[in-house]
């Protein structure tokens, strides 16, 4: 099977990969095992304008170029058009990689050429007539351009390498909610204390659904158990005791249900490194992920300054056109940061006193993506919100940048995704919940209910 999920064919097939391919994981050219991948001249063009600049893309666009010289540098220019060996891995297959260019000097033209992706098109159906036994299939995320290709007989598909799940409907939870007693499943059970906690092996009658380390367990007799080891059907659970998680506090805020409870002790223990919070609109994943980062800014001193990012289609693009310093630059994308602050100080006597107080004692560093790549951050909480609209590959590039010390809040909602190259199974915050499952120091938790209003919740369900 190839990375795309199919029966090897006989023959090596043509994979022409698109732009918006390549600036979604600039390493795209290595996953297609021992078939040939075409890089249109024109891609290479678009790759040329984007790889300057400020733009969100540009670090991406250089990666890609790159890569596609370290692979054709040194080869003739008749063998970067038949194709150069790409060696996949140490002990992969080999496949080739080659510039594709138009032969004819006046193609007939089957769509205009005013647009690049008609150009793209155009190339393949003359590659195509050229060559009637050769297999070509577009790679492309855009679903419009590969409607264009299909009405011109050309095979398309979106690239799949790094989807890791085709429903996100079965990404974990981060929780098993169990009806009626967990301990009616239990065969066995070795409780003992330790340091004040209490600690169960237990051993199951059936085998729970998928059960991955740092996920909790919930019954409806009010157990709350947090696995912390599995050996094929004996966990090793720590008993969390449901009344101090729901009387935690972070400044002030006190969680409004388990979920919330469990959530916000994943983002105070010193021991988790990454908490991913997911959830609809209003869940509470910012409002307790910034209570948590003051907290331990202010409070315990655990870290010493909180960066908070987001990503927003036309941030990066629109950043530095506008007035001022980097931070009030950020601000207008940044207000449910600000918006929070303001519901976590609702009853004080002057909220916008105390939220400029807040700002200005608080380490709290608004930053854009662009800052964040390449830089390392010590002892710092880096939280990163709308990660629904982050590609796997930016997901990687961010996450990478924790040092020593410090921790990283990831919050998104997939069913926001305002990017149009990303869909829910192909979004860095599913690549992340699926990636980090097994993570030892690691916790996903899909917050449940809309608690911002009765408005709020009743559009959620209705809308």
């Amino acid at each position: 099977m190839d990375d795309h999920g199919r029966s090897k064919p006989t023959a090596p097939t043509l994979y022409a990969l698109d732009t918006n391919v390549l600036i979604h994981d600039p390493n795209a050219l290595l996953n297609f095992e021992e078939h040939h991948v075409a890089i249109p001249m024109t891609v290479l063009e678009e790759l040329d304008k984007l790889k300057s600049g400020k733009h969100g893309v540009a670090a991406e666009c250089r990666q890609a170029i790159r890569l596609i010289d370290q692979i054709l540098a040194g080869a003739e220019p008749e063998d970067v058009e038949y194709g150069v060996p790409i060696q996949r891995g140490k002990s992969g297959p080999c496949g080739r990689l080659s510039i594709l260019m138009s032969k004819s000097a006046a193609p007939v033209t089957w769509l205009p050429e005013n647009l690049n992706d008609n150009k793209i098109i155009n190339q393949l159906v003359e590659l195509k007539t050229r060559n009637p036994g050769l297999s070509v299939v577009l790679v492309t995320k855009d679903i419009n351009m590969r409607l264009k290709a299909r009405a011109c007989g050309i095979d398309a598909e979106d690239y799949h390498t790094d989807q890791l799940v085709d429903d996100v409907s079965l990404l974990s939870k981060g929780y098993h909610d169990m009806p009626g007693s967990f301990w009616d499943r239990v065969s066995k059970v070795d409780t003992r204390q330790d340091h004040g906690r209490t600690w169960h092996r237990v051993q199951l009658i059936d085998n729970l659904p998928a059960v991955h380390v740092n996920e909790f367990i919930l019954d409806e007799q009010g157990f709350v158990g947090w696995i912390k080891a599995i050996k094929g059907d004996e966990l090793v659970i720590l008993d969390m005791h449901q009344e101090p998680l729901l009387h935690q506090e972070a400044w002030g805020l006190k969680p409004r249900d388990i979920h919330q409870a469990l959530a916000l002790f994943a983002l105070l223990d010193p021991d988790i490194h990454l908490v991913n919070l997911s959830g609809a609109a209003g869940s509470g994943k910012t409002i307790l992920a910034l209570a948590a980062a003051i907290e331990q800014t202010m409070v315990s001193k655990r870290y010493r300054r909180i960066i908070a990012t987001r990503s927003v289609q036309g941030l990066d693009q629109e950043i530095g056109f506008l007035p001022g310093t980097e931070a009030e630059k950020m601000e207008p994308w940044l207000g449910a940061i600000t918006d929070n602050l303001e519901a976590l100080h609702m009853e004080d006597e002057s909220t916008h006193g105390s939220v400029d107080y807040i700002l200005q004692k608080v380490p709290l560093q608004f930053k854009s993506l662009n800052y964040i790549r390449g830089r390392s951050f010590q002892q710092s909480l880096i939280l990163i919100d709308e990660c629904q609209n982050l590609t796997p590959h930016q997901m990687k590039t961010i996450i990478t940048r924790a040092g020593n010390g410090s921790k990283v809040v990831c919050l998104g909602n997939l069913a926001q995704i305002d990017t149009p190259y990303l869909s829910a199974p192909s979004s860095g915050l599913t690549y992340l919940t699926e990636r980090f499952k097994d993570f030892p120091h690691g916790v996903h938790i899909t917050l449940q209910g809309v608690p911002r209003s009765i408005l709020a919740e009743y559009a959620e369900t209705h809308m």
